[in-house]
């Protein structure tokens, strides 16, 4: 929309997910941020623009709190309302164009790791632009540093490390205050305990804990070992104890229910029918790679990942239960159809589903979000934040399925249509040139730097 850059939003039902409210009021916008909320009965400056939301909710722009963006499918997270995305591995110069894009631009802000540390061989393969392959506690010290100097915000390890490089990774990443993050769906020779004694302090996808309950198994053990646990009941007295003893260490989870769920559904996975999600039924893209991933990997996939799912959700549940830290993250685009910021409004149905409440659901993906990357000025509606925000047809707290029924959108005090923000997804012919540039300039930047 073409407006200025003050203008006022009248008669919104606004939702403080701080205070736990919903509430008539106005919101002043000005320059990219909130200036002035108005009580319902307050005086509006006439001369200052206006646009009327009655009838509609307002609530703070989302927060995907673990996804691997690129330039590719960007603009269809701020479209789905996703204001911020936290990247938890990638490359920090290759994102160098998101990261530094306007406040209002059409793409989310991103607080991103750089490439991800892992054991060999590396489960991804050899070390590349996007992880690194270690079994040298002192190479791993020297990675850490290198990604401190490109930017990163936090270091995130992988599955294959051992115990030692990961000793060695966390001691380094505190000397800068940088947060240790892990993904150990895969790991064989560490477990979650072991990870939150070192000092790791983010357990993405809840890995590591299935680990520490039944030390024999891992994804790639012996079928024997998988028949040894009910997956579909799982033992929620040891998920308890467990959980008691990790809340001790103040962590945070982010269990990115949407992916085991999408792979446990599949093919008969979970698709919204709206603009967003069209956008990803054209050839090419995202599309083939789902695709493609289904037809090679789907039964690995489905065993090694979607079998998880029940006890990945009371995890996460029993968690928070005992007062711990669980955010919302999609792992966006890996596994199935995981949609780039439509999948992050089904990781809010999932947390409905498994007994949080619609509050505690939007909560999740806003203000504890924020909170745990300590960025202040994002996920409330409150004067000063910068002015992320949706304009939603239906109130969420009836029925959180209702976040994805989108009226509008702003992104640093800019509003935008979803047809608008969906204009700007870039061509295959850019975007394979900008990819080549990035490779040859890496490839440049690292021989320097050898």
């Amino acid at each position: 929309m073409n407006l200025s850059k003050n203008f006022i939003l009248k008669n919104a039902t606004i939702i403080d997910v701080e205070s736990e409210i919903i509430f008539k009021g106005a919101i002043e916008v000005d320059h990219g941020t909130i200036k002035t909320i108005f009580s319902e009965d307050s005086d509006l400056p006439p001369e200052i623009e206006s646009v009327d939301v009655e009838g509609k909710y307002v609530i703070p722009g989302l927060i995907d709190m673990h996804c691997h963006i690129k330039e590719d499918f960007a603009v269809q997270f701020v479209a789905s309302g996703v204001t911020t995305v936290r990247n938890t591995a990638g490359n920090v110069f290759q994102l160098k164009k998101l990261i530094e894009s306007p406040i209002d631009a059409p793409t989310p802000r991103v607080y991103s790791a750089d490439r991800m540390i892992d054991g060999s061989p590396g489960l991804w393969g050899p070390t590349s632009y996007g992880n690194f392959v270690t079994d040298d506690p002192m190479e791993g010290r020297k990675e850490v540093r290198r990604q401190k100097d490109t930017g990163a915000k936090f270091i995130k390890i992988y599955g294959w490390i051992s115990k030692e490089v990961m000793e060695a990774v966390v001691s380094e990443a505190d000397k800068f205050g940088l947060e240790v993050s892990c993904d150990l769906i895969h790991a064989s020779q560490v477990n979650a305990l072991d990870a939150a004694k070192v000092g790791v302090k983010w357990f993405e996808h809840a890995s590591g804990f299935i680990q520490t309950i039944y030390p024999d198994w891992y994804p790639s053990a012996e079928q024997a070992e998988w028949d040894k646990i009910d997956w579909e009941h799982p033992d929620k007295d040891k998920i308890k104890e467990l959980c008691m003893q990790m809340i001790k260490y103040d962590l945070y989870l982010c269990p990115t229910l949407v992916i085991f769920d999408q792979i446990n559904l599949w093919p008969d996975y979970w698709h919204p029918a709206n603009a967003v999600a069209e956008t990803f039924e054209r050839a090419g893209g995202l599309k083939d790679f789902w695709v493609t991933t289904a037809e090679e990997y789907g039964d690995a996939l489905k065993k090694q990942l979607g079998t998880q799912s029940q006890f990945i959700k009371d995890i996460a549940k029993t968690y928070a239960d005992l007062g711990g830290t669980v955010v919302a993250g999609t792992d966006t685009p890996g596994g199935v159809w995981t949609l780039p910021g439509m999948g992050l409004h089904r990781e809010l149905e999932l947390f409905v589903e498994i007994g949080f409440t619609e509050m505690e659901a939007l909560q999740a993906a806003t203000i504890k979000a924020a909170n745990s990357i300590k960025i202040k000025d994002i996920g409330t509606i409150k004067e000063g934040n910068i002015a992320d925000m949706i304009i939603l047809n239906k109130n969420p707290l009836e029925d959180i399925q209702h976040t994805k029924d989108i009226d509008k959108i702003i992104k640093g005090g800019r509003i935008y249509t979803q047809e608008e923000i969906l204009k700007e997804i870039p061509s295959r012919e850019y975007l394979d040139r900008e990819q080549e540039k990035f490779l040859a300039e890496f490839e440049k930047i690292m021989s320097t730097n050898s």
